[in-house]
């Protein structure tokens, strides 16, 4: 349990800390993901809500990887045909979605922690495997509902510059480029919306729970 929640302070570091990723902070990730997984598959660590989590955010960075491998058989080989606009735009949408999944992850990892420093016995019958795995499958569905907006935008925009299109596609695309820039407008409020409710749920934890813990101890 000591490695899971080192591996979660550097994805809390990676995700909602730092204002991007960066090299060292990416590499750091996927070694701790791979670690991770790895870990989770030992007899020795129980099968929790939380684990449940866990193994879902680590399970994300495959999206990351596979955006490192494709930029690294590019960069070696020099294979046009992987550097083209549409797949350019496909590998950035892969990142946004390992991010955005990574952090409404962390921020349900965080209210479940926040569930059993104040609620233990209240909150027992909502944090169990079948929730989490519920919740995760959610989370899931919005991030890749969201990755084929975005991919559908940059696909119609390649298209309206590469050829001429009819006015029906010009309609779809309008509505496109609409809804992708209210879900961008949307994700970047509730990034800072959950980065403030974290902050909330650990003070809560670390500095209200710690303290009422020792009154109680006296």
């Amino acid at each position: 349990m000591k490695d899971l929640r080192r591996y979660l302070v550097l994805k809390y570091i990676q995700y909602l800390v730092l204002s991007s990723s960066n090299a060292v902070s990416t590499f750091l990730g996927l070694l701790g993901s791979l670690y991770t997984i790895i870990l989770l598959q030992s007899a020795k660590v129980s099968s929790k809500s939380t684990t449940v989590l866990i193994s879902s955010i680590a399970k994300a960075d495959i999206l990351v990887s596979v955006c490192v491998v494709s930029d690294m058989i590019i960069w070696t080989f020099d294979v046009r045909i992987l550097s083209t606009a549409f797949t350019s735009a496909l590998l950035q949408n892969l990142l946004t979605a390992n991010a955005h999944v990574s952090c409404l992850l962390l921020s349900c990892i965080a209210f479940e922690a926040y569930l059993i420093t104040f609620f233990p016995m209240e909150s027992r019958h909502v944090r169990t495997v079948k929730n989490a795995k519920l919740t995760s499958r959610i989370v899931w569905i919005l991030v890749t509902a969201e990755c084929v907006i975005f991919q559908t935008e940059d696909f119609l925009k390649a298209s309206s510059i590469s050829a001429h299109i009819s006015s029906h596609c010009t309609s779809v695309f309008d509505l496109s480029g609409r809804v992708a820039a209210l879900l961008r407008s949307l994700s970047y409020f509730l990034g800072i919306f959950l980065r403030i409710v974290n902050v909330y749920f650990y003070y809560k934890i670390f500095f209200t729970g710690t303290k009422a813990h020792i009154l109680e101890h006296y």
